[in-house]
This record gives structure tokens, sequence and C-alpha cells, in this order.
């Protein structure tokens, strides 16, 4: 089945940090960011956040506790409708994960939500400060709907949706149903 959504995002939390990436490239490039990537032909989107987890981060399933917490949907200078799966993992305060790691995307390293929720940091990619503390501290998924122009956030809604939005069907059928182009 195709997906409307063709990428996923997670943000990994330990204690007060979240494991974000530098990207090195395009999308977002220079910025911090989660992990994650383009979802493969019949993939599931909570099977290619492990497989993505896997390959960005190294971390091992069997080592943090995955959640779905919605998606992220944006249209750009009023082009058609993007989007991606969104995730939270939480990574035990008792598993080290060093960092600063040079990876092929980029540079991981925790950050303190503090500095990523700061008003004055720009080093973030500009929607992740809209949807962080909805992840981190509400049980609910959502869909965190984002505007942009000429590269810069205009707006953002953000709306409680069903979990079962993480299967695939569903989520097409979420999409569908709503009133701007895809």
């Amino acid at each position: 089945m195709t997906t409307l959504l063709k990428y996923n995002i997670c943000f990994f939390k330990q204690g007060n940090h979240i494991l974000l990436l530098n990207r090195e490239s395009p999308s977002w490039m220079g910025c911090w960011n989660g992990v994650g990537g383009k979802l493969e032909p019949g993939e599931t989107p909570r099977q290619s956040m492990i497989r993505e987890i896997s390959e960005e981060t190294g971390i091992h399933e069997s080592q943090y506790q995955l959640t779905y917490k919605g998606m992220v949907t944006w249209t750009v200078d009023g082009g058609g409708l993007g989007g991606m799966y969104l995730y939270i993992a939480e990574l035990g305060e008792d598993i080290p994960y060093e960092t600063p790691v040079k990876t092929v995307e980029g540079i991981l390293d925790w950050k303190s939500i503090e500095w990523i929720m700061h008003s004055e940091n720009r080093g973030v990619a500009a929607n992740i400060p809209i949807y962080l503390n909805y992840i981190v501290h509400d049980q609910s998924c959502y869909e965190h709907y984002c505007t942009f122009k000429e590269g810069k956030l205009l707006d953002h809604c953000s709306k409680i949706i069903e979990s079962s939005t993480e299967d695939r069907a569903e989520m097409n059928k979420y999409l569908m149903s709503k009133s701007f182009a895809i």
C-alpha cells in the first residue's frame, strides 16, 4: 500500500535531554533535528522508524521504548501536503550513549529540552519547538500542521488525532478527509 506520508521522525529522550542530529544535507541542513528518514516499500511506519534509528544512531530496538505520537504535516509556498510520522523513544538513563557522534547524516548530540525550547534558539528546525512539548508531556497523538512560505514558518495548528493513524491505511483515510490538497 502506498502512503501519503513518506517520512518519519523520532526524538530520543533520556532524562531532560533529547538526542538531536545536526544535518549535513537538506532538508534542514545545518539545523538540529530528530532522527528519521523515508519509508521503504513494504515497511510499516514503525518498522521504518526502527530501521532508521538503527542506521542513524546504532541504538538497538531492545534499548528503548518507541511510542507513536502522531504526525507533522506541512505545506510550502502553497504547494501540496508533505508530512511524516512522529515518534518519541525513551532511552533508559542506565543506557549510556556518549556524544557527540559523527555519522553519515551529521552529528548526533544530546541537547537539553530547555535549550531546544529557548525562544532565542535559531539552531533547531523551526517547527520542533511547536510540537516538542506535546510529544514529551502529553499522552495523546496529534497532527501538527505547519505552513511555510519562502523558508519561514508562518503558521501552525496542533489537533488531537487517533493513535490508529499509525497504520498507513488509517493515516491515508484521515488525510484524504482533510480539506487541503494532497
